[in-house]
């Protein structure tokens, strides 16, 4: 038995509706499977034909009437006798899967892209904080250059003074001494 259905609603597209149906229809028995994605009426349509023995197909539309994938919002589920060619189910599911890998070759070549920017930043990013680095280490040299000069510098000064305010207090002993050798003497 060949039927065609056609499942209409708000959102029956990019929600697993097609591999649910062919999940499904391989789980009753349909043999003969072919599903796509469409337009009717301006709402999104998911156009299934199936083939099999008549009791399975039977079961597999009370099933595809009652049940719907977590995320769709179907309006109607319509059933139409079909009398053209439905490829194997086998079939069906091998171009499926190969055209849902091939909607993933360019996310893949956009996340190929986002990565090369972002190798591209992290290197800039890389360049800029060696350049930070060196200006920083360059920065802390000159201040601690500064600063050994400041403290050299200082030292020179305090030691100069120290030299000198000793040299003053030898000057004074001299002289008190040599007033004690005079009153001694005298």
């Amino acid at each position: 038995m060949k039927t065609k259905i056609i499942i209409t609603g708000g959102k029956v597209h990019e929600v697993g509706y097609r591999f649910f149906l062919a999940d499904s229809a391989n789980a009753y028995g349909i043999y003969n499977f072919r599903a796509y994605n469409t337009t009717v009426n301006n709402l999104q349509a998911v156009v299934v034909m199936v083939e099999g023995e008549e009791e399975d197909v039977k079961s597999y539309l009370g099933f595809v009437k009652e049940n719907f994938p977590e995320h769709a919002s179907v309006k109607e589920v319509g059933v139409k006798e079909y009398t053209g060619y439905i490829p194997t189910i086998d079939s069906f599911l091998l171009t499926f899967v190969a055209g849902q890998l091939n909607k993933g070759v360019p996310a893949i070549l956009r996340i190929d892209e986002k990565q090369d920017k972002m190798l591209q930043k992290q290197d800039e990013t890389i360049a800029v904080i060696k350049e930070e680095s060196h200006k920083t280490r360059e920065t802390v040299r000159e201040e601690s250059q500064e600063t050994r000069e400041t403290i050299v510098g200082e030292s020179r000064m305090a030691r100069d003074t120290l030299v000198e305010h000793l040299k003053n207090d030898i000057a004074e002993i001299r002289a008190e001494i040599a007033e004690i050798k005079e009153k001694i003497a005298g």
